[in-house]
C-alpha cells in the first residue's frame, strides 16, 4: 500500500491536463491541494496499525492486505466496516472523504461485468479483474465519472440535438473504442490516479452508443479536466484541521478519446445501462450512510459548541434542537447497518447492500441537510457572517477590543471563543458550507432518485394485503416471506 508521500509523488508525474480559472495547472496547484490533503488521510491511516482492521482488508484477488477503498465487500461485515471507516474519516476531515467514489464504482463494475458475461458470453469481467489487480496492487484512487451534461432533460440520449450531451462511442476498432462527450460535477478527478466512466441512466436500444464503461489514467490523451476547487479561507494564526481541507469538482471532457480494449467494460450493452448506474448509485448511497451521519456529527458538535459559547447550552429548546441531529444521523447510520445485514451475495462474489435500506437512509439525509444547517444558524446567530477578519484579532488596537467583546461565556477564554466562531463561519458560511449543502441534496442522486428507486423496489402489494386482512376483505394474512427472511451474519 502507498504512503501519502508516494501518492503525491505519483500525482506529480501526471501530465498537466487540469484547468482552473482558464489556466492549465499542475496537480500541486495550491487551489487543489486542500483536496489532496483529504485523500492523503486515507493513505496515512492505512499505514497506522491502530487502524489496520478498519482501513484494510485481505483481497481474495491478490492474496494481500489492501486499502479498503480498493476492495469490493465480500460479506456484511465488510460493508459495515466500510460504512464505519467512512464516518470516522469524514469526521477527521470535516466532511466528504471523496475516495469512496472509486470504491463504489468498482463495486458496481465487479457485479455488472459478471452479469453481462453471463448473458452475452463477453469477457468484460476478466478485463475488469485484470484492472482491479493493478488497482489494488498499486493502491490507486479513482474518480467516478457518471453524471453527464444531459442537455435537454425531456429528451433521451439519442434524441439530443447535440449528441455530445452524453458521453458516447463514436468508433469501435479492433483494439478499442473512441468516445466523445463530457461528465460533469466529478469529485476529485483533478487528483485521482484513474477516471472510471459508467452510464448515468437507463437506455433504450436507440441509445446503445451511450452504453459505455471504461477506465483510463487521469492524464490520458484526449482528456481535459476543467476544475472548480472549493476551500476555506486560509487561516493566518489560528491553525485548525478543518482549514486544511477542501474539494475539487471537474468537468471531464473526452475529445475523441481512444480507450484500449482491455480497459473497456461495457460497449453498447444498452440493457445493462440502468443496472450499472443503479449498482453504483446504491453502493454510493450505502457510503452516504457513513459520511452523511458524519456531517450531522460535525454540525451537531459545532452547534453544541456555539451554544456553550453563547452560554445557552442548557436551555430546553436548544437541547431539543440538538436532539434532531441525533435523530437524523443515527437513523441513517442504522439504515446502512440494516442494508448490510439484509444484503445479498452476487454471482461475482461481491456482497451488495439492500437497496431499500440504503435509499431510505440516503433520502432522509438529503431531505434534512438544509434543516440541520438552519439549526446551526438559529443557535449561532448572525455572527457567523459578521465576524471580523482573523487579522483584526491579532493587530492593535482592534485586538484589545475584540478580545473583550467576543466573550459571552465567562468560562471560556477569548481565544477559545474566537476559535468557536471561526469554526462556525467555516462550517456554516463559507464556500465549503454551500458545497456541503448542495452535495447533501444531490450527491449520489437527489431525493427524487431515492424516491424512484423505493417505488420500484418496495413491496406495496404486501402492505395492501395487510390492510385487506384487517378490513376483512381477505381471510388469511400471508406473512411467510417475513418468516423466511433472515439477516446474513
Amino acid at each position: 500500500m502507498r504512503t501519502s508521500a508516494e501518492y503525491f509523488s505519483d500525482l506529480m508525474k501526471l501530465k498537466a491536463n487540469v484547468y482552473v480559472a482558464g489556466e492549465r495547472v499542475r496537480r500541486d496547484d495550491p487551489r487543489i491541494m486542500p483536496g489532496i490533503r483529504v485523500m492523503s488521510v486515507t493513505f496515512d491511516l492505512a499505514q497506522n496499525p491502530d487502524w489496520e482492521d478498519l482501513m484494510t482488508a485481505t483481497s481474495p484477488l491478490i492474496g494481500k492486505r489492501v486499502n479498503r477503498f480498493t476492495y469490493p465487500p465480500q460479506n456484511p461485515y465488510d460493508l459495515m466496516q466500510k460504512q464505519k471507516m467512512i464516518r470516522l474519516l469524514a469526521q477527521r476531515v470535516g466532511g466528504c472523504i471523496q475516495r469512496c467514489m472509486g470504491c463504489d464504482t468498482i463495486v458496481g463494475l465487479s457485479i455488472c461485468t459478471k452479469e453481462m458475461d453471463e448473458k452475452y458470453g463477453t469477457d468484460y469481467h476478466s478485463r475488469f479483474l485484470n484492472f482491479l489487480k493493478g488497482y489494488q496492487e498499486n493502491d490507486l484512487t479513482a474518480a467516478a465519472a457518471q453524471t453527464d451534461m444531459k442537455g435537454d432533460r425531456t429528451k433521451r440520449p439519442h434524441e439530443q440535438p447535440d449528441p455530445d450531451a452524453y458521453v458516447h462511442i463514436v468508433d469501435v476498432r479492433s483494439d478499442g473504442i473512441v468516445v466523445r462527450g463530457a461528465k460533469i460535477s466529478i469529485t476529485m478527478a483533478a487528483y485521482a490516479d484513474e477516471i472510471i466512466v459508467i452510464p448515468t441512466r437507463a437506455m433504450t436500444e436507440k441509445d446503445r452508443d451511450y452504453a459505455v464503461a471504461f477506465a483510463i489514467p487521469a492524464d490520458w490523451d484526449g482528456v481535459r479536466l476543467i476544475t472548480r476547487p472549493a476551500w476555506i479561507r486560509e487561516r493566518k494564526q489560528l491553525e485548525a484541521p478543518l482549514a486544511e481541507y477542501g474539494v475539487s469538482e471537474s468537468v471531464v471532457v473526452f475529445d475523441n478519446t481512444f480507450i484500449p480494449k482491455e480497459r473497456v467494460f461495457m460497449c453498447k450493452e444498452w440493457e445493462f445501462g440502468r443496472r450499472l448506474a443503479l449498482l453504483f448509485a446504491d453502493s454510493h448511497r450505502h457510503s452516504y450512510t457513513g459520511c452523511k451521519p458524519a456531517v450531522s456529527d460535525i454540525l451537531c458538535g459545532a452547534t453544541a459548541l456555539v451554544a456553550e459559547a453563547n452560554n445557552i447550552e442548557g436551555i430546553p429548546h436548544v437541547r431539543q434542537k440538538l436532539s434532531e441531529f441525533a435523530g437524523g444521523g443515527e437513523l441513517s447510520y442504522a439504515a446502512g447497518i440494516a442494508s448490510a445485514l439484509y444484503g445479498e451475495k452476487t454471482s461475482s462474489g461481491t456482497f451488495f447492500p439492500n437497496a431499500i435500506y440504503v435509499n431510505v437512509g440516503r433520502r432522509l439525509m438529503g431531505e434534512t441537510i438544509y434543516h440541520e444547517y438552519n439549526i446551526l444558524t438559529e443557535i449561532a446567530g448572525g455572527l457567523s457572517v459578521t465576524l471580523p477578519f482573523e487579522e483584526d484579532f491579532s493587530a492593535d488596537p482592534t485586538k484589545q477590543d475584540l478580545d473583550k467583546y467576543i466573550k459571552r461565556n465567562p468560562k471560556l477564554s477569548s481565544e477559545e471563543q474566537h476559535r468557536i466562531w471561526r469554526l462556525v463561519e467555516n462550517i456554516g458560511a463559507s464556500a465549503m458550507a454551500y458545497w456541503y449543502q448542495i452535495a447533501g441534496v444531490h450527491g449520489g442522486g437527489s431525493p427524487i432518485m431515492e424516491t424512484i428507486t423505493l417505488n420500484a423496489e418496495y413491496d406495496y402489494e404486501s402492505k395492501k394485503n395487510i390492510a385487506r386482512y384487517l378490513a376483512g376483505i381477505t381471510k388469511d394474512l400471508d406473512q411467510s416471506k417475513y418468516l423466511k427472511e433472515e439477516p446474513t451474519f
